[in-house]
């Protein structure tokens, strides 16, 4: 749901009631991946996806029947061997969906509109609801922000039905997954000592835009700072050359800094998303530059240069006391081998390498290739949880 947040703020502006189906969760292939959703108004509008197509319209009826009655549903989609043509995921998947109401005067309004807010601006923030247990306590919901107390007096807005320990549980829980930038399902107290039968709780997590730094003014830059903007990157570009990084060369990025790469790298904010691509190939640039980031705990680094540029700076490197396992880090030559000769093919290669890494892919070509297609998503976790005494 909060990957289609600024649409549906749009809805919740306008006194639209709609209803949203999410992925809980994905057995063998599938091509969305748990928190994907897909959300329709009461005039039949539909904005998202489940599953890129096979079993959009069964999603898109279940949520036109929730708007008129009012029920959370969980529904099973999967591969069928009799008639492949039938609903079902034909690429032999399977997936449950979530289907929620969101309609005015009901309890999980507010916390839905409240969520869709925080993350339309680009703001942390996490909202857990009730997948399978009680009836009454289906579709209800708690939001947590990325600051405890942000939310309400307990740090959190909302709740399920009058148990209180399952709310600050559930909203504890939800906010570790959130300060990892994670979605997952909660399987909560199998005694039902909490609520009187045991839960399962789908979070979905929404944080800023994870940044790309790209360092070095030339052409590939401008190529790959358009890349990255695709990929959904806050991409800054820095170099220390005024004359070189300006808005006008390259006006997609999202900030141009003029400093030297290293003392920028020092003062900036990085996290475990961030990826950083030196494309200086200068060592008075690179060496201090590299030396900073390898000791960063960032998602990605890599540099630019020949084969015989990557030696040399290794050897620089080595000299002012990075280690093996610190170069271990470092991508260089940068990309993966596309046959790239343009700016746009080295950015792909480049972007290509990032993805992944990111997602744990091979680089290796699907055809004839005996991997998954679609491999277990490693932003999604699922987490047993015991009641509390």
């Amino acid at each position: 749901m909060l990957d289609i947040a600024e649409e549906l703020n749009r809805w919740v502006g306008q006194g639209r009631d709609f209803a949203v189906a999410t992925v809980v969760a994905v057995t063998g292939s599938a091509p969305r991946q748990p928190g994907a959703a897909l959300a329709v108004d009461a005039a039949g509008t539909a904005v998202g996806s489940v599953s890129g197509g096979c079993v959009e319209g069964a999603v898109y009826d279940l949520c036109t029947q929730a708007l008129q009655d009012g029920e959370t549903v969980l529904e099973r989609f999967g591969y069928s061997d009799d008639d492949a043509f039938a609903v079902g995921l034909t690429c032999g998947g399977i997936i449950d969906i979530l289907v929620t109401p969101v309609r005015a005067g009901t309890p999980q309004r507010e916390v839905f509109e409240a969520a869709l807010a925080a993350a339309a601006r680009g703001e942390a923030a996490a909202v857990a609801r009730i997948a399978e247990g009680p009836a009454e306590l289906k579709g209800s919901a708690v939001l947590v922000r990325g600051e405890a107390g942000g939310a309400g007096g307990d740090g959190f807005l909302g709740g399920f039905g009058g148990h209180p320990e399952l709310d600050r549980m559930v909203a504890e829980e939800a906010r570790a997954l959130l300060d990892a930038g994670k979605a997952g399902v909660l399987e909560v107290g199998a005694d039902g000592r909490l609520c009187g039968e045991p839960l399962k709780v789908l979070v979905e997590s929404s944080v800023p835009p994870p940044r790309m730094i790209v360092f070095g003014a030339i052409d590939f830059a401008s190529a790959l700072v358009r890349i990255g903007k695709f990929l959904g990157y806050h991409v800054t570009l820095c170099d220390a050359r005024p004359v070189f990084a300006t808005k006008q060369r390259f006006p997609e990025a999202d900030e141009i800094v003029v400093d030297w790469p290293h003392r920028y790298l020092e003062r900036t904010g990085t996290d475990g998303r961030t990826v950083l691509c030196v494309l200086t190939h200068d060592a008075k640039f690179d060496v201090p530059l590299l030396r900073l980031a390898l000791r960063l705990p960032v998602a990605y680094v890599g540099a630019m240069g020949s084969r015989k540029t990557h030696e040399d700076r290794n050897r620089r490197l080595r000299d002012v006391g990075v280690t093996e396992l610190e170069l271990a880090r470092l991508r260089s030559p940068i990309g993966l081998d596309l046959g790239a000769r343009s700016p746009e093919e080295t950015a792909l290669s480049i972007a290509a390498e990032i993805v992944a890494n990111r997602r744990g892919g091979s680089g290796a070509a699907l055809t004839g290739a005996h991997i998954p297609i679609h491999p277990d998503a490693s932003t999604t976790v699922a987490r047993r949880i015991g009641s509390v005494a």
